[in-house]
């Protein structure tokens, strides 16, 4: 095994072998033992280590479960790097990332024309896809949030792979700007579960009640993102 220091908790360890697997350590002080995690969303394999239990027993365990990594990472998609040539999900519809003229990304007609340096496409696609998905996110959670009757405190776009959207008990909303890939009604339905924990922080029937009363029927999409979720963080923006 070839282990790579980074900041991260305790690193990132290479299990040699056809092919290498990159296993991502990680400290819990709530572990009572040695676990593994091929994630679902992107293939990222994380060893979670008690407290108390020392790195080299963590890079056998490791050793000894190579083979079944190989097994659980071989049926799952590869992770693509966005560039020129790819067909990217934007709002549902795949679109052709092609070289571009001017200064501006745009799209339409089938593709989101990219100008400049090829090198910098995923990074540049990226950034005009988080302003994108705060803006409809943003008018989602409001038209929500005015039908319900609570406000919410604020809104935040990340790159989670745990979860597509959150609503804390002070009212602040955070949704994956992922979403905006996915169709436009699985949006709208994450929007109207976040809002809804604004008046019911559990997921009791009076919770799935409030999102039936915002949304409507919520069982497609919701099988939608249990279904094709993880679509959506095959794709690497090098940023």
């Amino acid at each position: 095994m070839r282990v790579i220091s980074n900041k991260g908790d305790m690193g990132q360890h290479i299990l040699d072998g056809n092919p290498p697997v990159r296993v991502h350590f990680r400290r819990s002080a709530r572990a009572r033992r040695l676990s593994l995690r091929v994630s679902g969303l992107d293939a990222k394999v994380t060893l979670t280590l008690p407290r108390g239990i020392p790195a080299s027993e963590g890079i056998a365990f490791a050793e000894e479960k190579a083979d079944w990594l190989r097994l659980q990472l071989r049926d799952r998609p590869a992770l693509e790097p966005v560039g020129l040539g790819t067909s990217l999900p934007v709002e549902g519809r795949y679109l052709n990332v092609v070289a571009g003229a001017g200064r501006g990304v745009v799209w339409g007609d089938g593709e989101i024309r990219v100008p400049g340096d090829p090198a910098t496409a995923g990074r540049r696609i990226a950034g005009i896809l988080k302003q994108l998905a705060r803006a409809r996110l943003a008018g989602a959670s409001d038209r929500y949030s005015i039908a319900l009757g609570r406000e919410y405190a604020r809104i935040s776009m990340r790159d989670t792979r745990s979860r597509w959207g959150s609503c804390s008990s002070a009212g602040a909303l955070m949704y994956s700007w992922r979403l905006i890939m996915a169709p436009p009604g699985v949006l709208e339905y994450v929007a109207a579960h976040e809002v809804a924990h604004l008046r019911h922080m559990n997921h009791s029937a009076r919770f799935w009640e409030e999102v039936e009363n915002l949304y409507g029927d919520y069982e497609a999409p919701r099988l939608w993102l249990r279904e094709n979720g993880s679509e959506l963080h095959r794709y690497r923006f090098g940023d």
